[in-house]
């Protein structure tokens, strides 16, 4: 992406140059001493403006101006982006500005480095004088990928010209989804697939040793290793040896795409539903170290074993979009517990639980937030007996979870541009479907 030509003279300063002119002749004409006094004065002004700030910028050319948007880079966070390498002395009445232009593609939608499609974004800064750093607050609404480049110009205080200078810097960004919430979900080891990997022979001993716990036996201490490495190492026979599982979780990014492409409201729904795989996952890992986590989408199969797989996973998760049906990947045969995470525009969802079977499967569906589709406004009546006079009272509940919303205007907000594709409204209607387990979660678009 290159910077595109930009005149020097602001549209503010074109104006203030076609008055003064237009004075000028004016005054000459009339012969108006004080009218010639002012134009002449402010065509002066333009004129030392003018050369002291090319003389400059031409000082400046090879500066090199670097942006760092923080890492890792999440939705909705509200963070600065770090701007530095600007330690150079700045004429009187002149300022360095930092843009930030680009565009940002919402879940990975179309992303390509030389594509005109996503969310055109321009971002500008001015720097104080005698700073060699600045920041820039640069927050997305969702998840996804961003391509920009961060460039200088050096401005007068009053707004008349702009000077390129420095050099441009190109980056690419993911940003992950914004956190959400939930009830964590316990899960038994025993239920997990078992972890079938060969060891090699040389870690054999290995394998069957772990660092000492408080309870352990004082007798199943290995001091000899214990000693070589200043770590109490505890003796695991084959008997007792710990089970790891496997945990097999299928995220189903699948959606039929039409002309216009995905609307704002089904990327949304995507947003959430890898929010919600992304807290299944770390909370589980919170909750004990031995799961390995298999987890398969379309066109892309990843395992986490630890936290570095699950950094790398989240990052290549942020810009993960959709894919169309003929992708499906096939369902693995095996024993143990299958995770599904889906949103409500996948229409093959249904026969894909179907195959399943007889596996037990957990559901974690996200369904559009509207209050007719889902009824999460709906009351519940409830009774409850009290006393011993049977007396029946009845209470009125909130069913269903609050709906997740994204507005149009967190876009427009932000310096972004929506482009009519994603303004389109299309109808993402609920999915009527349930598995042994089913979690519901819902989001929704407003403007």
């Amino acid at each position: 992406m290159e910077v595109r030509f930009r005149p020097v003279l602001t549209p503010f300063g074109c104006a203030v140059v076609i008055v003064a002119f237009v004075l000028l002749i004016r005054s000459l004409l009339s012969r108006n001493s004080y009218e010639i006094i002012i134009s002449v004065s402010a065509l002066f002004l333009l004129l030392v403006l003018f050369v002291i700030g090319l003389w400059k910028s031409k000082k400046l050319k090879t500066m090199e101006p670097g942006w760092k948007p923080p890492f890792p880079m999440t939705a909705a966070a509200v963070e600065e982006t770090f701007i530095s390498g600007l330690d150079t002395s700045i004429p009187l009445f002149f300022r360095l500005h930092f843009f930030i232009k680009g565009r940002f593609f919402p879940c990975g939608n179309d992303f390509s480095a030389d594509n005109n499609n996503g969310c055109p974004l321009l971002l500008e800064t001015s720097v104080p004088r005698n700073e060699s750093a600045s920041g820039l607050p640069l927050d997305f609404p969702v998840s996804g990928i961003f391509h920009g480049e961060g460039f200088c110009r050096l401005c007068d205080i009053f707004g008349f010209f702009s000077f390129s200078c420095g050099q441009s810097q190109q980056k690419t960004a993911n940003i992950r989804s914004a956190p959400c919430f939930g009830q964590k979900t316990l899960i038994n080891p025993q239920t997990g697939a078992e972890d079938k990997r060969n060891k090699p022979a040389s870690d054999i001993e290995r394998y069957h040793m772990r660092e000492y716990t408080p309870g352990d036996r004082f007798r199943d201490i290995n001091w000899k290793s214990s000693d070589k490495i200043d770590t109490l190492i505890t003796r695991i026979s084959t008997d007792n040896q710990e089970k790891i599982s496997r945990i097999e979780i299928f995220l189903r990014n699948f959606a039929i795409k039409r002309k216009h492409g995905f609307s704002l409201n089904e990327l949304w729904l995507l947003d959430r539903c890898k929010a919600q795989l992304m807290y299944f996952i770390r909370s589980l890992m919170e909750q004990s170290s031995s799961f390995i986590f298999n987890v398969r989408a379309a066109e892309r199969n990843w395992e986490i074993e630890n936290q570095n797989d699950l950094d790398a996973f989240f990052e290549e998760l942020s810009g993960l979009s959709f894919f169309s049906l003929q992708n499906e990947t096939e369902v693995p045969q095996g024993s143990g517990d299958i995770y599904v995470f889906s949103t409500a525009c996948d229409f093959g969802l249904s026969a894909f639980l179907l195959s399943c079977n007889p596996r037990p499967v957990t559901l974690f569906l996200a369904q559009p937030g509207d209050k007719k589709a889902n009824g999460r406004f709906a009351p519940s009546i409830q009774l409850k007996v009290e006393n011993e006079n049977m007396k029946v009272k009845i209470e009125e509940q909130k069913t269903g979870n609050e709906a997740e919303k994204l507005f149009f205007s967190d876009f427009f907000s932000n310096g972004f541009t929506v482009p009519p594709d994603l303004l389109c409204r299309s109808k993402v209607k609920s999915l009527n479907v349930r598995a042994g387990k089913t979690e519901m979660f819902y989001a929704e678009v407003n403007l």
